[in-house]
């Protein structure tokens, strides 16, 4: 460590080419085959630099280039992966991993470098650092929870599968919500199951239904059955929300979302919002996993990135301190400036 900081003080320059090449490598990793055009866009960087690099690149032996574009060599793939620690040291993510930690009072943070709501490199790093802590926390006969959202379709998307049968059983935290299949949890929850090698349970019922209607389905045995699951969990993997874009999302009307920012609501998980203090403002009626629940359970896996997440992740974090938090770098210098100023 002490020889990395040396460098960052007598040669910047070098420190801004390892950080350039190893985005290409990166991005090229995750895109391939991918032209100079997409990857400037991609990266924000001048095609002109981005040729030049690539030819440095592939001079080295890290990359091909032909027609199609772009893509890794088994050796470029062996350097970007030896490169990771390297490249998040420099960035001084592990410092601030631990000073996150301690900020938040909870049992680990992990951070990835970049920013997901800009780089889709960097929610797939996200997806994959979460799937392999979900492999590294199951045991047999687990009851594994797991929300929707666009997160936690990237975790499910990450996974490698193993070809490893596990006494397991994936089950969605709540009812469905929003119309695109990919991001329910229904679907989440059963591509996860696939790729672990483990059962699901699915929990035919939405989000928002009126009460009589609610009551009628929750009579159905295989609901019933679901939710005794969901009651008995004991790994939630979730994705934390913002308590303005959640409500828009369950069409709330603007006079009900107004009032929730009013009285401090800034964060949103499995249909209760939160202020930034952890405490509950209002809960939206959906079924699936209870707040006693969730506080009470000591495997508890968090995902979310930007810094718009700051504040919710704050509150969040107060709720249950056996916490995992994978996040990203904007949110991560979001958080200490939030709690700098309180």
């Amino acid at each position: 460590m002490e020889n990395l900081e040396l460098i960052k003080k007598i040669a910047p320059e070098i420190v801004k080419t390892l950080e350039m090449r190893y985005s290409i490598l990166r991005s090229v990793s995750y895109n391939q085959p991918i032209g100079r055009r997409m990857l400037s866009e991609d990266l924000r960087i001048k095609e002109r630099t981005i040729r030049d690099e690539a030819n440095i690149l592939k001079e080295q032996g890290l990359l091909n280039i032909d027609f199609m574009g772009m893509n890794i060599t088994e050796e470029g793939t062996r350097i970007l992966e030896n490169l990771q620690l390297v490249y998040t040291k420099l960035k001084g993510i592990p410092k601030l991993e631990e000073r996150l930690q301690d900020l938040l009072g909870i049992k680990k943070v992990v951070i990835v470098p970049g920013n997901s709501n800009y780089y889709g490199m960097v929610l797939g790093d996200m997806g994959k650092i979460t799937s392999r802590i979900i492999k590294s926390e199951i045991c047999e006969n687990d009851i594994i929870g797991i929300t929707g959202g666009n997160t936690m379709a990237a975790v499910a998307e990450e996974i490698v599968p193993d070809k490893v049968k596990r006494d397991i059983t994936i089950i969605p935290a709540r009812g469905g919500l929003g119309r695109n299949v990919e991001t329910q949890a229904n679907s989440i929850a059963a591509k996860l199951a696939d790729k672990l090698g483990g059962a699901y349970r699915l929990l035919y019922v939405p989000d928002g239904l009126e009460r009589d209607a609610l009551e009628i389905m929750l009579r159905n045995d295989e609901i019933k059955e679901s939710i005794d699951l969901i009651n008995n969990m004991n790994i939630l993997v979730f994705g934390l929300g913002r308590a303005d874009t959640m409500a828009n999302r369950r069409n709330l009307s603007p006079t009900k979302i107004e009032e929730l920012i009013d009285r401090g609501a800034v964060a949103e998980a499995f249909g209760h919002y939160f202020d930034i203090n952890g405490n509950e403002i209002w809960e939206y009626r959906t079924v699936g996993l209870s707040l006693d629940k969730f506080k009470s359970l000591n495997k508890v896996i968090g995902v979310a990135g930007g810094e718009e997440k700051a504040h919710a992740i704050i509150s969040i974090a107060t709720l249950n301190d056996n916490m995992i938090l994978i996040t990203d770098e904007p949110a991560a210098n979001k958080i200490l400036e939030i709690k700098a100023i309180k």
